[in-house]
C-alpha cells in the first residue's frame, strides 16, 4: 500500500492564486462576454525587450548548425551569463560576489521553494506575515510547520508586518534558524532601509542563523539610498542567500530564467556542530535534480546587460512604475491608505472590509481582479494587493471603474 506525505494534508485548502482563478472562472461562466481587467496575479503584459528577442533568435539559429549546436549545458549556468550578473548586479553595487557563486535557474519561485531541502527538518523557521505563499507552503510540505490553529502553524515563527512597523518586521527576541525576507516586498510593496536590513544581518551573525533574501523586485527600486542587494550590508555574505529573477525585470515570466547567489563563505552546521559550505550543498542539489536552463534562454537573459537591453528594460520598468504611481494615488484619493507603488510594482491597499468581500465586490461591480490580502496571511486581513503589471489603458480604465464603485 502506497502512503502519501501527510504534510500535504496540512496545507490550506486552496493555493491563493488557484482560488482567485476559480472565482474568476465562475464569474465568467455567469457573465459571458464581460470585459475583465486583471490586476491580481503579478504577470507581466508587455513583450520581451528587442535585445532579448534578437539574442534569442541568434541562439536558436546556433542550435540549427553543427558547429554551434549545444547539448547539455552546465547545471550552474553558462559562465557568460553568470559573469554579467556578477559584474552588473553586484560588483557595480560594491558587493564582492563572484560568478562562481551564482546559480542560474528557471525561476525564483522554484529556488525559494527548493532551497529548504538542504536544511534539517527541525530548523526553526521565521516567516513574515503577510508573505508570498511559497515560503510557507514548502516548509509545510517538508514537515516543519506543525499544526494549524486560527490560520497559523504552531512551529512557524511569524513576523508580523503591519502599518505600525511600516510592513518591515524587526528581528525576534528569541532564536530562529532560517529567516525569509523579501524586499521590495511581495505582497505589501514595502521596502527596507540599509539600517534595518543591517539589523537582520547582525541578528543572523549573532545567532548563527541564515537569511533567505528574495530580491526579485529590486529593479523597481527608485530610491538610490535603498539597498538593491543584501550583500551591500557588511557581513551578509556569511549569513545570506539571495534570489533574483528576470521575470518581472525583463518580462521573462513565460521564458523562465532567474538566479540564486550562494556565497562560498555562507555556512551551516551538522548535528555535531561541524560547519559546511551551503554553496557546495546547493551545487550538489542542483546538479542532481536539474539540468539547467536552455542555452537560448540564457543568451536572451545575457542581452539584458547590453546597453540596448538595459535601456529597453528601463523603459519597461518605467511604464509599470507609472502605472503603480497612478494606482496608489487613485486609491489614496478614494480614502484607502496604501503602501508600495513607489519602489515596487505592487500597491497594498487597506480596504476597511474583509479582503475577499472587497475582491468579490470589485469583480462583480467593476469587473476588475485584485488579490485578497488574507491569502498572504493573517496580517493581510482587510487588505488587497493591486498589481501594476498591465497596459496604461487598462489601468486607467480599471481605476475609472473602481472610482464608480467606491465613490
Amino acid at each position: 500500500m502506497i502512503r502519501i506525505n501527510e504534510n500535504f494534508l496540512k496545507l490550506r485548502p486552496s493555493y491563493l492564486f488557484s482560488e482567485i482563478s476559480r472565482r474568476l472562472a465562475a464569474f465568467q461562466d455567469s457573465h459571458k462576454g464581460a470585459s475583465i481587467i486583471r490586476l491580481g496575479i503579478g504577470d507581466v503584459t508587455r513583450p520581451l525587450p528587442r535585445a532579448c528577442i534578437d539574442a534569442f533568435h541568434k541562439a536558436v539559429d546556433e542550435m540549427a548548425r553543427q558547429d554551434t549546436f549545444r547539448g547539455y549545458g552546465p547545471e550552474q549556468g553558462y559562465l557568460f551569463l553568470r559573469e554579467k550578473i556578477a559584474e552588473f548586479d553586484y560588483r557595480s553595487r560594491g558587493a564582492d560576489i563572484d560568478a562562481d557563486e551564482i546559480f542560474i535557474s528557471d525561476g525564483a519561485k522554484s529556488d525559494t521553494a527548493n532551497i529548504q531541502e538542504i536544511f534539517s527538518q527541525d530548523v526553526r523557521v521565521a516567516i513574515p506575515d503577510p508573505v508570498y505563499p511559497v515560503y510557507l507552503d514548502t516548509n509545510v510540505m517538508a514537515g516543519r510547520a506543525g499544526d494549524m490553529t486560527d490560520g497559523r502553524y504552531s512551529n512557524i515563527a511569524y513576523l508580523d508586518a503591519t502599518p505600525d512597523n511600516g510592513f518591515v518586521p524587526t528581528p525576534p527576541d528569541g532564536q530562529v534558524d532560517l529567516v525569509y525576507l523579501c524586499y521590495p516586498n511581495n505582497p505589501t510593496g514595502a521596502v527596507i532601509t540599509k539600517e534595518r536590513l543591517a539589523q537582520w544581518v547582525d541578528y543572523a551573525r549573532r545567532n548563527k542563523a541564515l537569511i533567505l533574501y528574495d530580491a526579485a523586485y529590486e529593479a523597481f527600486i527608485r530610491d538610490d539610498d535603498l539597498p538593491r542587494t543584501i550583500y551591500e550590508i557588511e557581513g551578509a555574505t556569511e549569513v545570506a542567500i539571495e534570489f533574483r529573477s528576470f521575470s518581472k525585470t525583463a518580462g521573462f515570466t513565460g521564458t523562465r530564467c532567474a538566479f540564486t547567489v550562494v556565497p562560498k563563505e555562507c555556512t551551516a552546521y551538522d548535528s555535531a556542530l561541524r560547519p559546511h559550505s551551503l554553496h557546495g550543498l546547493w551545487m550538489r542539489r542542483q546538479s542532481t535534480k536539474m539540468n539547467g536552463v536552455s542555452y537560448p534562454v540564457q543568451r536572451a537573459a545575457e542581452a539584458v546587460y547590453t546597453p540596448e537591453g538595459r535601456a529597453q528594460v528601463k523603459e519597461l520598468i518605467d511604464g509599470y512604475m507609472e502605472n503603480a504611481s497612478l494606482i496608489r494615488s487613485s486609491m489614496e484619493d478614494l480614502g484607502l491608505p496604501s503602501t508600495g507603488g513607489e519602489n515596487s510594482p505592487y500597491i497594498w491597499v487597506e480596504t476597511g472590509m474583509d479582503s475577499w468581500d472587497f475582491f468579490d465586490m470589485l469583480l462583480e461591480k467593476a469587473h476588475v481582479v485584485c488579490t485578497p490580502g488574507e491569502g498572504f496571511g493573517r496580517c493581510g486581513r482587510g487588505f488587497v494587493r493591486i498589481s501594476a503589471f498591465n497596459s496604461r489603458q487598462n489601468v486607467e480604465l480599471a481605476i475609472d471603474r473602481i472610482r464608480k464603485v467606491l465613490s
